[in-house]
């Protein structure tokens, strides 16, 4: 059973810095794309990061890019979102996802997808 767990969310002032990790278990997505995902009270879920089997593969959001930078592990089958220069904004739940082929923007391409960590900024 595939399982992708996240942690490292929490309180964080504005400003401050915060590191996600995601490991995954039950089979290994080396040669699959990982991605972080977030979702605001009330909005609908959006792309944040997402990384590629190739390391040098990587997108994201306009409005984490040069504040955000999306990393893997891929010894450890484990992904990482670190965060800085946060702002209320970023303020969501955060999920990892996996399995898709690239690393695409699209909810809809990734089969697997963890329980979310939330992130919450104040000002």
């Amino acid at each position: 059973q595939v399982q992708l767990v996240e942690s490292g969310g929490g309180l964080v002032q504005a400003g401050g810095s915060l590191r996600l990790s995601c490991a995954a278990s039950g089979r290994t997505f080396s040669s699959y794309a990982m991605g972080w995902f977030r979702q605001a009270p009330g909005k609908e879920r959006e792309f944040v990061a997402a990384i590629g089997w190739s390391d040098s593969a990587v997108q994201y959001a306009d409005s984490v890019k040069g504040r955000f930078t999306i990393t893997r592990d891929k010894a450890k089958n484990t992904v990482y979102l670190q965060m800085a220069s946060l702002k209320p904004e970023d303020t969501a739940v955060y999920y990892c996802a996996a399995g898709a082929r690239y690393p695409v923007r699209s909810t809809s391409q990734y089969d697997y997808w963890g329980q979310g960590t939330q992130v919450t900024v104040s000002s």
